[in-house]
């Protein structure tokens, strides 16, 4: 039986890029002081020209994260460099499975859904922005919508004020007005008749938004709404007690884990019973870390539960923040934020 606080990863250390003063030259040498033979001045053969710089990697490889506000932040741009291309949301899935192999449970096959998605480090508290930006790349053209669009169109509605949002309602009316989507409002927590509907929702690839309290190492916690934070949910690894059925494959590089095949008809798997610790986890990825996050379902489930209260130190802060009638629990407590495809099943 695994622990629900196993999956947390330490605190994302890609902002903590270190400066480093570059070598002194050598010094050079006074060559008048030096008497060169007469026999060394004769002119010889010429060195071989040095060999040319490497190729530029091909721009059809994995898409850097994208930094919100880079320009402003020089710790930032050193840190992107230093992080590399963005893991696909299996290769890093797998990551997380190996690196904490002992906290699930060894009696279970495993099965993976999960929709790639791309990076977005937030500026200020634009996390629920980010997060919905995220999302829409599953959702609107190929050319996508700019996080600034959401922004301006989020302060032209009143939505926020300065890239907050503490209203899932006003969430969804944002996502229909710039990505086009069709969203559902779900209202009475994560638990309950919600739980089935949001793991099958996320089984056929569509993305959810959760508030939820932020720990120090972005997973969540219980702070009564003082940490509030959004998150996308892309995925989910649920574990079943039997083998899947035709059309998934087991992983090559993980015993116990499988895939469904693209394009191949597969039967949903058995959701696990409600209240089974350790079988059901959600993928997901917010705007503090360019990593995905591997939640217990458990764990977000309560901490979307009981955002009652707003943060004391943003209410001492002297800045300005759009809080809805009744304030963040009649905003977020318990609430999360379906978005579809125009088209996609319910």
């Amino acid at each position: 039986m695994t622990s629900r606080g196993c999956p947390r990863e330490p605190p994302a250390p890609e902002a903590q890029a270190s400066l480093v003063p570059a070598p002194l030259l050598p010094s050079t040498p006074d060559v008048t002081s030096l008497q060169t033979p007469l026999s060394l001045l004769v002119p010889g053969p010429l060195p071989p020209p040095p060999p040319p710089p490497p190729p530029p990697l091909a721009s059809s490889g994995p898409a850097l994260p994208l930094v919100f506000g880079l320009e402003k932040s020089q710790l930032l741009k050193e840190a992107l460099e230093k992080a590399g291309p963005v893991p696909t949301g299996r290769e890093d899935v797998k990551r997380l499975l190996k690196l904490h192999k002992d906290c699930f449970r060894r009696d279970l096959r495993w099965i993976l859904f999960c929709a790639d998605l791309p990076s977005c480090i937030q500026e200020g508290p634009q996390c629920g922005l980010v997060a919905l930006w995220m999302a829409g790349t599953l959702l609107a053209p190929p050319s996508g919508v700019p996080l600034e669009r959401l922004m301006q169109v989020a302060l032209e509605r009143g939505y926020t004020a300065q890239g907050e949002m503490f209203s899932v309602a006003d969430m969804g009316r944002l996502a229909q007005e710039v990505l086009g989507c069709h969203t559902e409002l779900l209202c009475g927590g994560l638990g309950g008749p919600n739980r089935d509907r949001i793991l099958q929702h996320l089984i056929s690839g569509q993305p959810l938004l959760i508030p939820y309290d932020e720990d120090f190492n972005h997973a969540p916690c219980q702070r009564k709404g003082h940490k509030a934070h959004w998150a996308v949910s892309a995925g989910v690894l649920l574990g079943i007690p039997g083998m899947p059925g035709p059309g998934y494959t087991e992983d090559p590089e993980l015993a116990g884990l499988f895939h469904p095949v693209p394009g191949t008809p597969c039967q949903p798997p058995p959701l696990p019973e409600a209240g089974s610790l350790g079988t059901v986890y959600l993928l997901s990825k917010q705007g503090k870390s360019w990593h995905y996050q591997l939640w217990d379902y458990q764990q977000v489930q309560e901490s979307n539960l009981q955002l009652t209260d707003f943060s004391p130190s943003r209410a001492e802060d002297g800045r300005s923040y759009v809080v809805p009638p009744g304030g963040v629990q009649a905003g977020l407590c318990g609430q999360a934020l379906f978005l579809r495809q125009h088209g996609a099943g319910c």
